[in-house]
């Protein structure tokens, strides 16, 4: 270890350390690197797979339909990167230790270096107010420690000659010399901030769930290219086909759930914004409304930080005097702290400044201040156990009385007045002979609406833990005061149940609502012990010693006006430190799930039935019955009311069973819809190609000629791609109304449509699905539009065939909901059906 004399290190031997790597460097880096970000979100599989076929389709000259097989992956692509390399930077920033200069003693004289400076075995002059940068024992001097941020520990902590400092404290009052010993990442504040960079980022459950479908799809859809494609080979399909049956069987996987999750996080982010809370890692706008269990720190989050007056109780009668006195003492005082301050604010409080000649500024090693007036008058504020003994009338300060009130999480003071000096000879503080003036009992303020916060959350079947670093019972009787009544423990306690069997240390933590003298480690592992046992948890923190478990739990809340590293690694930021922001939170979460969820109905479907349609199709030799740009109508179909699905869903608790619900509504549209969609392609695709082996109408020769580039009785292929270019047209007429119809069966307008879901209030999708059946004539109506997405004209067969078979498919799919013949037919138990009201 280096030592350092009374002159300090001398400057060569500092540059010399500092060239060993021994200096205070700032902590940098973070857990991923920019490549490997890119990496894993442009260059996935999906995605790699999307890039071939897109530049495959454009060397072709197919630039639309490159258009539509790639631009969602390449968007969806843009904004994970994007939001991940934001995470990134935001934790690259991330720094405990403050910029501001310190003093350090080199070559026997003081002088100011920053931060980074500091190195091994310099002497650091600490004064009151100074951050402590660097770990390492108080050599000369004498102060105090405030380490609230780093433990929670409310009450400054004295060090004397020999006792260790750690950086990220300051020193709250005193003067010393400190010799610094654990600089850059081996300091407290470099662990703590390792700690804290440290990517934990992990998917909610409905990002679980969408990664669990696309997955599968993505298999499915696999295996079933493979047999399609070897086929189309074995054929002798052209290249062009080749690559448009790839493009078309890659846009099988619903890869726009990650996009349209994105922006409805995106969304409910904006709207939580709008309340008072900053969303600084989206989907904990979604992970918030799954919470079970909120843990929370004491001071700083249930409290605002401040003391309040709550009573005086004077030992002569006088209460307006002693009132007056208490005034007077503290707007006096020069050396102010969070006592003097909030009675000094108090405007119950009568007392002018009056003119100091002595004062003994608070020390938490003194436990009292005193200051000396004009006249002589002495007047001391301090622990009752302290000035008890200094008291001429110490019956009047009972002990009953204060223990009544601590046991009420209160503090409790005594001013007492005397004369006497308040110094010794040797200029030490001490206690003159004194008489009680008053009792003086202050609590923690409670933020503003954290009472009815926690009964709403209690209401909602959530359970509060305090986890603090204060003693248990303050922190137990702080919580019945906010409204939470639970038994507590101390970390002591707690710290005999760790061990390689959890059970017990789960159990405890599972049974106590208050947990005190709680280190920052253990408060982490508060929350992995609720996480083991299946519940989804909030940390609420605004320390240092918070950073750790915010990173733990599942969404991790800071108050703006805590420390800046906690405030850097929250998923929420709660910009007016208030609690009443977490309930709206929730209530935009949930709506995003029941959004987002709705969503799915949608997606799956046709997604299944497009997977249907092909497999059926191929079977029956009929060829291929999609381009891509033809699947592009999903776009109208299903994309633009997904959309405005998700915003416009109402809140509602998560579906756990999603996945089965999904199954229960996806797997019979997605039948009845193949099986109805295969009829009609293949009743027209036979119909148009035995129209043309005989004597063909010269006006259909004519349209199909317009339509597929080739020409009757030249080209060999004029038959098969006129037969398919009707029956895909058909078809997709076909799909696009049933897609429609399905908002109507997930938001029912009237009873008629109430096979799935009750009727609801909220007349907008009915609106919407107007607007699109009247987007979609446009697009068959308009010469354009219909060319871009590969369809024929309107003609009668297009139109009617598709009506008829709308109507006979929405009978069948109601009553195959409505009757559950899913569940009956596989012997599961049925789900209840929707409550039909008795009138429209």
């Amino acid at each position: 270890m280096t030592t350092a004399t009374v002159e300090g290190l001398t400057d060569a031997r500092a540059r010399e350390l500092a060239r060993e790597g021994k200096a205070n460097a700032p902590v940098s880096g973070s857990g991923r690197t920019t490549a490997r970000i890119l990496r894993t979100t442009v260059f996935s599989f999906y995605n790699n797979t999307l890039f071939v076929i897109g530049f495959a389709l454009l060397a072709l000259g197919r630039y639309s339909d490159a258009l539509v097989s790639v631009g969602l992956g390449i968007i969806n692509a843009a904004l994970a990167a994007f939001q991940e390399l934001r995470a990134k930077r935001q934790l690259d920033r991330l720094q405990l230790l403050a910029r501001e200069p310190v003093t350090v003693v080199r070559d026997g004289v003081e002088r100011s270096v920053p931060p980074s400076e500091v190195v091994v075995g310099d002497l650091v002059r600490l004064r009151s107010g100074a951050q402590i940068v660097v770990d390492g024992p108080l050599v000369a001097g004498g102060l105090e420690a405030d380490e609230s941020l780093l433990t929670g520990e409310s009450d400054p902590v004295a060090k004397a000659v020999g006792d260790p400092l750690l950086s990220g404290s300051s020193c709250s009052g005193g003067e010393g010399l400190q010799r610094a010993e654990g600089v850059g990442v081996d300091s407290h504040a470099g662990r703590l901030t390792i700690a804290a960079r440290e990517d934990t980022t992990g998917l909610t459950p409905l990002q679980r769930r969408i990664d669990l479908v696309v997955r599968l799809l993505i298999l499915l859809v696999l295996l079933m290219s493979g047999a399609i494609l070897a086929q189309a080979a074995l054929d002798g399909s052209t290249v062009l086909r080749f690559v448009q049956t790839s493009a078309v069987l890659s846009g099988l996987v619903p890869y726009g759930l990650f996009f349209l999750i994105a922006v409805a996080y995106a969304v409910g982010a904006a709207r939580i914004g709008g309340r008072g809370a900053l969303v600084q890692q989206t989907n904990a706008v979604e992970a918030i409304s799954r919470v079970d269990v909120v843990c929370t720190d004491k001071t700083g989050t249930l409290t605002s930080g401040r003391l309040a007056l709550v009573e005086v109780v004077p030992a002569g009668g006088d209460e307006a005097g002693a009132r007056a006195l208490l005034g007077t003492f503290a707007r006096s005082v020069a050396s102010t702290n969070a006592t003097t301050t909030a009675l000094a604010a108090d405007t119950s409080l009568a007392g002018d400044p009056a003119e100091v000649l002595d004062e003994v500024e608070f020390r938490s090693s003194l436990r009292w201040s005193g200051i000396t007036l004009a006249d002589g008058t002495a007047l001391v504020l301090g622990a009752p156990s302290t000035v008890r003994p200094a008291l001429a009338d110490a019956a009047v300060v009972s002990e009953d009385a204060v223990r009544r009130r601590t046991g009420e999480g209160l503090r409790v003071l005594v001013l007492a007045r005397g004369e006497g000096a308040l110094h010794d000879a040797d200029g030490r503080p001490r206690l003159p002979r004194l008489r009680a003036v008053a009792l003086v009992a202050l609590a923690d303020e409670l933020r503003e609406g954290v009472t009815d916060v926690l009964t709403g959350l209690a209401a909602e079947g959530v359970a509060v833990k305090v986890v603090s670093g204060d003693d248990p019972d303050t922190v137990a009787a702080l919580a019945r005061r906010a409204g939470l009544d639970a038994p507590a423990m101390a970390g002591p306690a707690l710290a005999r149940l760790e061990g390689p069997d959890t059970d017990a240390f789960d159990e405890a933590v599972a049974t106590h609502g208050v947990f005190g003298r709680i280190a920052p480690e253990q408060k982490e592992q508060i929350v992995a012990s609720l996480r083991r046992r299946g519940h989804q948890v909030a940390m609420v923190g605004d320390g240092v010693n918070d950073a750790r478990a915010l990173k733990r739990a599942q969404v991790g809340v800071a108050m703006r006006s805590g420390s800046s590293v906690t405030r850097d690694v929250a998923d929420i930021v709660l910009l007016d430190d208030s609690f009443a922001t977490l309930p709206p939170a929730r209530t935009e979460g949930r709506r995003i799930i029941a959004g987002v969820g709705s969503s799915m109905y949608l997606f799956l479907s046709r997604v299944a039935t497009q997977m249907l349609v092909i497999l059926t199709v191929t079977l029956l030799g009929l060829g291929f019955p999609y381009t891509p740009t033809q699947v592009g109508l999903t776009l109208f179909t299903v994309g633009v009311p997904t959309f405005f699905m998700t915003l416009w869903a109402r809140p509602k608790p998560p579906d756990d069973d999603l996945l089965v619900s999904l199954a229960r509504f996806v797997i019979p549209v997605g039948v009845l819809t193949a099986g109805f969609a295969t009829a009609i392609y293949a009743y027209l695709y036979r119909r148009i190609a035995d129209g043309f082996t005989g004597t063909p109408f010269p006006q259909a020769i004519t349209l199909f000629e317009q339509y597929t580039g080739l020409t009757y009785g030249v080209d060999a292929d004029f038959v098969e791609a006129s037969a398919t270019l009707g029956a895909q047209s058909a078809m997709s007429v076909f799909v696009s109304s049933t897609a429609i119809v399905l908002i109507l069966l997930l938001e029912p307008p009237h009873r008629i449509f109430t096979a799935w879901a009750p009727v609801s209030s909220d007349r907008r999708p009915t609106w919407l699905a107007l607007g699109l059946f009247a987007a979609f004539a446009v697009v068959l109506v308009v010469p354009a539009t219909r060319e871009y997405f590969g369809l024929t004209a309107p003609d009668p067969p297009v139109v009617e065939i598709p009506a008829i078979a709308l109507v006979l498919w929405f009978v069948t799919l109601s009553v195959a909901l409505r009757y559950r013949v899913l569940e009956r037919v596989l012997g599961l138990r049925p789900r209840p059906a929707p409550e039909v009201p008795t009138t429209p």
